[in-house]
């Protein structure tokens, strides 16, 4: 049995606007475990600037896991609680191994006829103009849900978009999710939040940067909007760490996103705090190619929830892996007769 990774550079198609810059690319390693009868695969996501692993010696941890993984396999997890993105990638490829190296992650997801997730569609920042278009786009594709990025251009243009998608579409015909990505301050996510609920927003994700747990719970409290918590999630490790923030915050939604969270035992935890204090969660994709996406879809699907899910980002890359996945207005849909092609990887 032999175990190596790939660095992989994913090149999106239009480059895509958050409050912290432009993405034109992304960078991922591609986890292998191979003998002469079958290879599986796994993704260590690490996202630049928001991994908690994102540090030196990261390559060189990669090269030692690899080193190990054929003989310790499981057993070696428990050491990788403090690389979030390895542990995803390490767990995804051990349990496609297990599957028989078909990149069947959780058998128990995958229906006769595949699976479909319901989605949101996702709106990147640009301009009015850009923005707007995207929008249009995605409800005449007829997407229920969609969810925009702001936080770095002028609010009053954001709450114009806002405007735009509420004089076609009730709250019940379309839901409108906002990410901040932590942009704000306390006070300026206070005034901001009050005016989105005129546009009926569902929820706001991370409007204030991470770490200020007794002014989110206060925006928890008195905001019209619910609160959904992102990168406030990454770096939590300990089960305990992570009842203390729920106990402080009591937030409504959690946004999980495995490689992030550090797999999926990590957000079967969070699941099970947030599901104790009546909120809910999304499963996010960050990024990944669909090898990653993959693995977080099956996750999802062996719980379909009523609710879109933020797994349509595979879409966005010029150089992904061919896969049986397809998106649309729908949702994510597993297609059984469809094949993977890793040959980009030689």
């Amino acid at each position: 049995m032999n175990s190596y990774f790939k660095k992989y550079s994913l090149h999106f198609k239009k480059p895509g606007g958050t409050s912290r810059g432009v993405l034109y690319e992304k960078e991922t390693y591609i986890l292998i475990l191979q003998d002469d009868d079958k290879t599986a695969y796994g993704e260590c996501n690490l996202f630049k600037g928001l991994s908690y692993d994102d540090r030196g010696g990261y390559e060189a941890k990669l090269t030692e896991v690899c080193r190990r993984l054929p003989e310790e396999k499981t057993g070696l997890l428990n050491e990788l609680a403090a690389w979030p993105s390895i542990y995803f990638g390490v767990e995804t490829v051990l349990k496609d191994w297990e599957n028989g190296g078909k990149q069947i992650v959780f058998p128990g997801g995958i229906r006769e006829d595949g699976f479909t997730i319901p989605i949101n569609g996702l709106i990147w920042m640009g301009s009015k103009e850009e923005m707007k278009q995207q929008i249009v786009q995605k409800l005449e594709n007829g997407y229920a849900s969609v969810k925009l990025k702001i936080g770095a251009i002028d609010f009053a243009t954001e709450l114009a978009l806002l405007a735009f998608i509420r004089r076609q579409f009730t709250r019940e015909e379309v839901e409108i999710r906002v990410d901040a990505n932590g942009a704000f301050s306390y006070e300026e996510a206070r005034e901001k939040i009050k005016r989105m609920s005129d546009y009926g927003v569902h929820y706001i994700e991370q409007p204030i940067r991470p770490g200020q747990w007794h002014e989110m719970a206060r925006l928890v409290e008195e905001m019209p909007v619910k609160i959904a918590l992102d990168e406030e999630l990454t770096g939590i490790r300990s089960l305990i760490e992570k009842e203390k923030l729920i106990e402080t915050i009591c937030p409504q939604v959690l946004i999980l996103k495995p490689a992030l969270a550090g797999g999926f035992r990590s957000c079967d935890e969070w699941k099970a705090l947030i599901g104790a204090k009546g909120g809910s969660w999304v499963v996010t994709s960050a990024l990944e190619s669909n090898i990653g996406l993959n693995a977080i879809a099956q996750y999802t699907a062996l719980d379909i929830p009523g609710t879109p899910q933020g797994l349509g980002t595979g879409q966005l890359f010029t150089n992904n892996f061919p896969s049986p996945y397809t998106v649309d207005a729908r949702g994510l849909h597993y297609h059984k007769n469809r094949n993977w092609d890793f040959s980009l990887l030689i």
